[in-house]
């Protein structure tokens, strides 16, 4: 069981998410399993989240307990089901505290109801909740040598990096979130641009908008001054896990690059990474732990 339990929880990684799937070819297979676990039991949040197009709020609100019940199970020695399972595992494999796993409940919920961030700040505490969290699993998984100073270190830097991959995230998906009848960009930063959150959520012509163009430029440069802030985290993981996470941050970022070069248009068209672009991340991947190697 314990066998087919991983499968299930790969089979979702795998289709869900390529860089992650591509980064993770770097970590022992221990680490590689425990990181599937945490990305299943969050894809199955999101997908919940999701399905609010399709079912009323409520059942949305009643299927999120419903995974809140199997998470608070499992962390008492009975898990349901192959991912549940294998998130017990992995939680106890890793001393990773409970409590980081309903801080992203927390923040996944907040999506069932579409919500207005007025300020960065506000939304800042939003990527926190639903990326920072997987920051800091990813954090004890990969491990950090060095005591408790340094993990606190190291988690830190993770924090800031899931910021960044959230607001990545953000920043690459505005047309699908706007059919969504969601604008998560803060209306004081889009007011600052001349832009009101109607036009976001309604204009499918704001590609090529000179007061679309600044604020995206405005955006992706506050991500990539993340990326930079959460870099010399990477550099205090556990040599076997370095390139991993070093992946998955170039990787993200390449989607900034992506969107400068579709001319910002996240409206009507999806930013993407392509082969040659993944191979060549995972390639300075492999050479920033060669870099750290011999810089030490």
């Amino acid at each position: 069981m314990v066998r087919s339990d991983a499968l299930q929880c790969e089979r979702i990684v795998r289709k869900h998410a390529r860089t992650f799937t591509l980064a993770s070819y770097f970590l022992p297979s221990r680490k590689r399993r425990a990181a599937f676990a945490f990305y299943a039991f969050c894809r199955m949040a999101d997908d919940i989240v999701d399905s609010a197009g399709f079912c009323d709020r409520k059942t949305v609100q009643r299927k999120l307990q419903s995974h809140r019940r199997d998470l608070v199970e499992a962390l008492e020695a009975r898990p349901r089901g192959p991912v549940f399972r294998e998130l017990r595992w992995a939680l106890r494999e890793f001393s990773i505290p409970g409590e980081v796993m309903f801080e992203l409940l927390d923040g996944i919920s907040r999506d069932v109801e579409p919500e207005i961030y007025e300020t960065w700040d506000d939304l800042e505490r939003y990527c926190e909740g639903v990326a920072s969290t997987v920051g800091v699993m990813c954090a004890h998984v990969f491990g950090v040598p060095g005591g408790p100073r340094q993990l606190d270190i190291a988690i830190g830097h993770a924090r800031t990096l899931g910021v960044a991959m959230q607001l990545t995230n953000i920043l690459r998906d505005v047309g699908e979130d706007a059919r969504n009848s969601r604008c998560y960009l803060p209306t004081e930063e889009l007011r600052r641009f001349s832009l009101e959150r109607e036009e976001v959520l309604e204009s499918r012509s704001l590609a090529g908008d000179p007061r679309w163009n600044r604020l995206m430029t405005f955006e992706i440069a506050r991500a990539r001054a993340l990326y930079e802030n959460a870099l010399p985290g990477i550099s205090m993981l556990s040599d076997d896990s370095q390139r991993c996470a070093a992946a998955c941050a170039i990787g993200y970022a390449a989607i900034l690059d992506a969107l400068e070069q579709i001319n910002y248009d996240s409206v009507s068209t999806r930013a993407s990474v392509g082969t040659l672009a993944r191979i060549g991340i995972l390639w300075d991947a492999w050479r920033f732990k060669s870099r750290t190697a011999s810089t030490a």
